[in-house]
């Protein structure tokens, strides 16, 4: 047969997987210990923190969806962050890009102090700046695209030529676009994470993450050190992102549809001075006119939550400053354009009309409030 399109291949995960009962949907293997019918004879199965069903039939379908050949279920984001990043050594050097999760940033800054690891940061943009930061003890660049929350896009088939030229892994963040919109190791990417918590989970109901790669040596890495750490992804936690990545595709796809449409609507709005939103997915962020008037908005919304998540199917509002990016200092994220006037959303799957018409409401009410009170 030939190569299944993503739609199929999320629709039939865990299908066909119990040959003795013929289950459609996939079991939930609780068990933590496997039976041996003799010494060394074993069913594959021995201790669950090593292999799970539930969790191998997850991690196949991540494989492939991904266009890779090795995938991770791992407990959280940050801990398939974690697991990627004990690839490197005391004295070694990462360049990031220089707009991302505040989580990471957290991460990489304590990180890079407990273990003498060195992280510049790039903004993306030019390859020819690259040079510039490069070292010898460089060993990675670690990419988010489009960034978090500032929404820039980054070439990585550029990143990962100028890589090679370089000996240098290419890992990738993959969370807002999905391997539906962007398939990093395609384009010459090692290593793909996300932040399985929100589009591929896709509900706000399950917290996970996912590393996928195509290289043997560093699936094989990847294995061992997540068997010696234990932060895998428990047996129901694999079974909720399963049943979350059977809609992956038709979701995205109207993420999309609803997000397009309010990029739109906002771009037309006097209150909001700039809209980013590179055209595809389902994230945007909007700089309204004065930070003072960001409290008075989130007040007025009705369908849209204030809450710091994103990829569920409920739309969501967020205030990086004191939210997802409130341990950056402030002096560095004013620096890139991170301004206390930004606000991100993750537009849901509800019908477009709503969710323009809630925030055409919950913006004139506050123009009211400016122009009365001006």
């Amino acid at each position: 047969m030939a190569k299944l399109k993503q739609e199929t291949i999320a629709a039939q995960i865990g299908n066909r997987k119990c040959e003795r009962t013929g289950a459609v949907n996939m079991p939930v293997y609780f068990s933590t210990a496997y039976q041996h019918a003799d010494l060394g004879v074993s069913t594959g199965y021995d201790y669950t923190r090593t292999g799970n069903p539930t969790r191998d039939a997850l991690e196949e379908a991540l494989a492939e969806l991904e266009n890779g050949t090795h995938a991770f279920a791992t407990s959280s984001g940050m801990s398939a962050i974690q697991l990627v990043f004990q690839l490197f050594k005391t004295g070694e050097h990462i360049i990031s890009s220089q707009d991302l999760y505040g989580g990471t940033f957290r991460y990489f800054e304590q990180f890079g102090a407990q273990y003498n690891i060195g992280f510049s940061y790039w903004n993306g943009a030019e390859i020819a700046d690259l040079e510039k930061l490069l070292r010898v003890e460089t060993k990675a660049v670690f990419i988010e695209t489009p960034t978090n929350p500032l929404m820039q896009e980054t070439d990585i088939a550029a990143v990962a030529s100028w890589a090679r030229e370089h000996d240098l892994l290419v890992i990738v963040d993959n969370t807002f676009y999905t391997p539906v919109l962007q398939q990093p190791l395609n384009l010459g990417a090692d290593i793909v994470i996300h932040s399985a918590t929100k589009y591929l989970g896709g509900h706000n109901d399950v917290l996970a993450g996912a590393v996928i790669v195509k290289d043997d040596s560093l699936g094989g890495f990847f294995f061992n050190q997540l068997n010696a750490t234990g932060t895998v992804l428990s047996p129901f936690d694999s079974w909720l992102l399963i049943r979350g990545l059977k809609t992956l595709v038709i979701r995205v796809r109207q993420h999309q549809a609803n997000a397009q449409k309010i990029a739109a609507f906002l771009e037309t709005h006097p209150l909001v001075e700039e809209v980013r939103y590179p055209g595809r997915g389902g994230m945007i962020s909007f700089f309204i006119q004065d930070a003072a008037l960001v409290s008075p908005l989130l007040k007025q919304l009705e369908l849209f939550t204030f809450a710091e998540s994103l990829g569920g199917v409920e739309s969501l509002i967020t205030y990086p400053t004191t939210q997802t990016h409130a341990d950056i200092p402030v002096e560095l994220r004013n620096s890139y354009g991170l301004t206390d006037k930004l606000l991100r959303i993750s537009v849901g799957i509800e019908a477009s009309e709503d969710l323009v018409a809630d925030l055409a409401q919950a913006l004139d009410k506050v123009a009211e409030g400016v122009v009365s009170h001006g």
